[in-house]
């Protein structure tokens, strides 16, 4: 099945219900910058308190970074007990083989793009992910942001490259348009941060409604049993 990160989750009551409707990835925004960033005490609260109440092992955490010191990175993955880091900056190859979790590493694809050139580029990139063993995520490009952009790119691109490569499709995700997104480009996963947003907090029943859009997809496109 289609595998679901829920994203810039900041209290209890949002990952619980995530977890509940069936996320696998539960994703926490340590980027400074970005409107939904968590401090790391109330992450690590945040982490704590829903390991206490939710006893399986998934969904796993996630905490999203972008340009940020791999001393920082590294602590704060330690100091939460998070499962997994997504680097969403320009962080090298060096950078990313010493973080001490597994990598979720971001491409930012522009959002009007149809060049073969960076089709191409979109290519090599997630070739080199899966080579060094990291999971691969394609997220719109919008200067100055890491992600959570609520726009989408070019999916005849995802589609193309979904032939060959294992990736998390975010980037304007909402459950009105997630079922066909998985329909056409058939993605590892997905990624939703804004997209289950209401004036700018985490809307439950849009989490629902997303989750169950994915997994409507998935019966239509692999079966009941799969």
């Amino acid at each position: 099945m289609t595998k679901i990160k829920i994203c810039g989750l900041r209290t209890l009551e949002q990952a619980l219900a995530a977890a509940e409707a069936g996320a696998d990835f539960l994703g926490i925004v340590f980027e400074p910058n970005s409107s939904i960033y968590v401090p790391v005490e109330m992450a690590n609260h945040l982490v704590s308190n829903f390991s206490d109440i939710w006893s399986k092992n998934t969904p796993k955490w996630v905490g999203v970074f972008a340009n940020q010191s791999l001393s920082d990175v590294n602590r704060t993955l330690l100091q939460c007990g998070l499962d997994l880091a997504q680097l969403s900056g320009n962080e090298s190859k060096d950078f990313c083989r010493d973080v001490e979790r597994p990598v979720i590493r971001v491409t930012h694809v522009p959002p009007d793009t149809h060049s073969d050139l960076v089709l191409h580029e979109i290519k090599s990139s997630l070739h080199e992910d899966n080579e060094s063993g990291y999971i691969s995520m394609l997220d719109t490009y919008k200067r100055g942001i890491g992600g959570g952009t609520g726009q989408i790119f070019n999916w005849e691109l995802a589609e193309k490259i979904a032939e060959k490569s294992n990736f998390f499709l975010a980037g304007g995700l909402t459950p009105g348009n997630v079922s066909q997104a998985i329909q056409r480009v058939k993605p590892w996963g997905v990624d939703v941060t804004s997209g289950i947003e209401t004036d700018g907090e985490k809307d439950i029943r849009k989490i629902y409604e997303f989750i169950e859009y994915v997994r409507l997809a998935d019966s239509e496109i692999y079966g009941e049993n799969k």
